[in-house]
């Protein structure tokens, strides 16, 4: 039957690989859900068809195996009537119907056992379809998760891997130049500001100029004024 194929199938699928595979995991979860409710439909129809042919299989049975007796009856009748030649065609009929009786029966413990299966699969399939329809959020926050940590993780092994030394030392080289130029940028528009070596030979000068003032006065006689 190709209800129990598909049934099999569904009911062997490993729907935490099928997510892992699945460009758009949401989607994939969803559709095993709609196969699933599509299969269970189905198999449930199928189910009471199987279910009805057995029952009448059953009952075939059971009129072959009353007939069978009814003739056993007759034949005892007919042997106590005398009648030798009814009693052999009871006793003949008696048999035909025994041997309709064990092939219905062969029918029935086939078809019984084939229900049994269908309706074990059945069973099964609804419990999976249960459990995915009540951890579908659930499953789909731990298979982001998942995606999640394996992206994290892929960066630390790509930083992991990236030698920013020399960068930082070259960094630091360009930030030593800026400053350099930015000294030289304001001594050049400082303008006539003298530099500190420029004042002490200013000082220097204005000093000699006093001794030389002071011995002219005291040539003068005037030693004492200021």
């Amino acid at each position: 039957m190709g209800i129990l194929d598909r049934m099999s199938t569904i009911l062997r699928a490993n729907i935490n690989s099928a997510l892992d595979k699945a460009e758009d995991p949401e989607k994939m979860l969803d559709q095993i859900i709609r196969d699933m409710a599509g299969a269970i439909e189905e198999a449930k129809g199928q189910v009471a068809g199987v279910i009805a042919q057995e029952k009448l299989l059953e009952a075939e049975k059971n009129n072959a195996t009353r007939s069978s007796r009814e003739w056993s009856d007759r034949a005892e009748k007919a042997v106590k009537a005398g009648r030798d030649d009814l009693a052999r065609e009871a006793l003949r009929r008696k048999k035909d119907f025994e041997g309709i009786a064990a092939t219905y029966q062969q029918q029935y413990d086939t078809q019984h056992e084939m229900t049994s299966k269908i309706r074990s699969q059945l069973e099964l399939l609804m419990r999976k379809y249960d459990d995915a329809v009540r951890n579908r959020d659930v499953m789909i926050a731990r298979h982001r998760s998942a995606v999640a940590a394996q992206q994290v993780s892929k960066q630390l092994a790509a930083m992991s891997g990236m030698d920013r030394t020399s960068d930082i030392s070259r960094m630091d080289q360009r930030l030593r130049q800026e400053e350099a130029k930015a000294l030289a940028m304001v001594e050049l528009n400082s303008g006539g500001t003298a530099s500190v070596e420029d004042q002490f030979a200013q000082l220097e000068s204005g000093d000699s100029m006093d001794d030389e003032l002071k011995m002219l006065k005291s040539k003068m006689g005037m030693g004492g004024q200021q």
